[in-house]
C-alpha cells in the first residue's frame, strides 16, 4: 500500500499556527518591553546637563565603550544608565560560585525548580549590591571628572544620595524587564536588551562614518573592504552557531509483543559553540568592572599609587592590544566554563544514560571508557569553538584599525557577534514555539 505523501504546511496553516500558539502575544509583549526600555533611556537623571556630559564623554574611550552596551542610556545620563550590566555580572558571579560552593551546586542540580528559584533570588539580591557600587562609582566620576555637567544649584551631598538610589532602582527595573521578557516574552530577555541597545546606536555609527568617508575616495574603498569583512564575519558567526560534532550512537533492538523497537543508529550533536553569545557577554561584563573602577583614577593625588593605576588604565583601554588579548583569553576560558555547566554536555551523565538504556558508541565499551571518549571529544570541540569565537571577535576590530575607519570599531568587534548570535537565538525561539504547536496539533488530530 502506497504511503500518503506528506504535504508541507501552507501559508494559511502557518498563519493559523502563529495565531493559536500564542507566539503573537509573546512577540508583542517583547517589543512592548523594549519600547519601555528605550523610553527610559531618554529620562535624564536630575541635576545633570546631558549636552555638556556628552561632549565630555566623547573624549573618554571607556565611557563611550560602556555607553554602547547601554544603548545610549549612559551617554544620556538616564535613570537606567547602568543598564543590564549589574544583573549580568551578578549572574556570572552566581554561576562561578555554584561551581565552587557545594550548597549552591546542590540547589542548581538536585533541587529542581525550587533550587533554581532560590538561586535566582540570590542573583537579584547581589544585583542590588553591584548596582549600588557601580552607581556610586559613576556619581563620583560625575563629581570629579564631569563637574561642568552638574547644574550649579545642585547640592552635591543630596545629588550623590539621590542619584545612587535612582540609578540602583533603574538597574533593578532593567533586571525586572529582562526577567519579564524571559518569562512571558520570546525568551533571552537580557540578551534582547543588549541587542536592542546596540541596534539603537547604528544610526550614530552611520553618521560618524559618513563624515569620515564622504570627501575621501580612498576611505570610501576602505569602507567597502571593511563592510565585506563584516559580512564575511557574520557568515562565520552563523556557521559557528549552527555547527555541531555528531557522535554516532548504536541503539539495541527491543521486542515488545510482536513488535521490534530500536536498532536504529542515532547521534548526539555537540555544538562547536555551546555558549552562543554568552561568553562574549560575560567577558564584556567582567571587563566592565575594572574599567568602571579605573574611571576614577584621575581623582587620586600624584604619586606612585596613581602611576600604577594609570598603567592599569592603559592596559584596560578598549583600543589597546593588551585589552584585546585579555578579551580573547576571557572568551576562551568562559567558553570552557559555560560548556562545563551545560547539562547536556556532561560526559559522565551521558555515559551513564547510554549504559542504562543499552546504547553505546561504536568501538567503545560502555561506562567509563565512553565517558573518557566523550570527554576527549568535548574538549577538542570546545577548544575549537573557543578559539574560533575569540578570533572572530577580534577580526573586525583589527580590520577597523587597519582601514582607518575606527567609527565602526565598536559595532564591528563585540557588537556584531552579539547581534548575530541573539538574532539566531531569537529565530530558534520562534521555530521552537511553532514546532511545539505543530506537535500539539498532531496529537489532537490523532484518533
Amino acid at each position: 500500500m502506497q504511503q500518503p505523501r506528506i504535504q508541507p504546511p501552507s501559508v494559511n496553516d502557518l498563519k493559523a499556527m502563529f495565531q493559536v500558539s500564542g507566539l503573537k502575544q509573546k512577540l508583542l509583549f517583547t517589543f512592548f518591553m523594549m519600547m519601555v526600555f528605550r523610553f527610559c533611556t531618554q529620562l535624564p537623571l536630575f541635576g545633570i546637563d546631558g549636552t555638556i556630559f556628552k561632549n565630555i564623554a566623547m573624549d573618554n574611550n571607556i565611557v563611550g565603550f560602556l555607553d554602547m552596551f547601554s544603548g545610549g542610556a549612559l551617554g544620556n545620563v538616564s535613570i537606567i544608565a547602568l543598564g543590564i550590566g549589574p544583573y549580568i555580572t551578578s549572574s556570572i558571579v552566581m554561576q562561578l560560585l555554584a561551581v565552587v560552593i557545594p550548597q549552591l551546586e546542590k540547589l542548581q542540580k538536585e533541587e529542581g525548580e525550587a533550587g533554581r528559584r532560590k538561586i535566582a533570588q540570590y542573583t537579584r539580591v547581589f544585583t542590588v549590591v553591584i548596582a549600588i557600587f557601580q552607581a556610586l562609582v559613576f556619581v563620583l566620576y560625575l563629581l570629579k571628572s564631569a563637574t561642568a555637567a552638574i547644574m550649579p544649584d545642585v547640592n552635591h551631598f543630596l545629588f550623590v544620595v539621590g542619584s545612587v538610589g535612582i540609578l540602583t532602582a533603574g538597574a533593578v527595573f532593567t533586571m525586572w524587564l529582562a526577567e519579564l521578557m524571559t518569562e512571558k516574552g520570546i525568551g533571552n530577555g537580557a540578551s534582547m536588551i543588549i541587542f536592542w541597545g546596540i541596534l539603537s546606536r547604528i544610526p550614530v555609527y552611520v553618521k560618524s562614518t559618513a563624515n569620515i568617508v564622504i570627501n575621501d575616495v580612498r576611505m570610501q574603498w576602505c569602507l567597502v573592504a571593511l563592510l565585506l569583512i563584516f559580512f564575511a564575519t557574520m557568515v562565520l558567526i552563523v556557521i559557528m552557531h549552527e555547527a555541531a560534532r555528531k557522535v554516532i550512537i548504536v541503539n539495541p533492538k527491543r521486542q515488545v509483543g510482536n513488535k521490534v523497537y530500536g536498532g536504529m543508529n542515532t547521534y548526539i550533536p555537540f555544538k562547536i559553540n555551546p555558549g552562543g553569545v554568552m561568553p562574549i557577554i560575560f567577558a564584556i561584563a567582567i571587563l566592565m568592572f575594572p574599567t568602571t573602577v579605573l574611571s576614577l583614577v584621575m581623582n587620586f593625588p600624584e604619586g606612585p599609587i596613581k602611576d600604577v593605576l594609570l598603567q592599569f588604565q592603559a592596559v584596560f583601554n578598549p583600543s589597546t592590544f593588551s585589552y584585546n588579548a585579555i578579551y580573547f583569553l576571557l572568551i576562551v576560558v568562559l567558553t570552557f566554563f559555560y560548556a562545563s555547566i551545560i547539562p547536556n554536555m556532561q560526559p559522565k551523565e551521558i555515559a551513564n544514560n547510554l549504559k542504562k538504556y543499552g546504547s553505546s558508541i561504536p568501538g567503545i565499551k560502555p561506562g567509563r571508557p565512553t565517558a573518557e571518549a566523550l570527554d576527549r571529544i568535548l574538549s577538542r570541540v570546545t577548544l575549537l569553538g573557543a578559539l574560533s569565537l575569540g578570533v572572530v571577535a577580534l577580526i573586525p576590530s583589527f580590520s577597523s584599525t587597519a582601514t582607518g575607519i575606527t567609527s565602526l570599531q565598536g559595532l564591528g568587534a563585540t557588537s556584531l557577534i552579539i547581534m548575530v548570535g541573539v538574532a539566531l537565538d531569537f529565530i530558534n525561539q520562534v521555530k521552537t514555539q511553532l514546532l511545539s504547536k505543530s506537535y500539539e496539533s498532531f496529537l489532537k488530530e490523532r484518533p
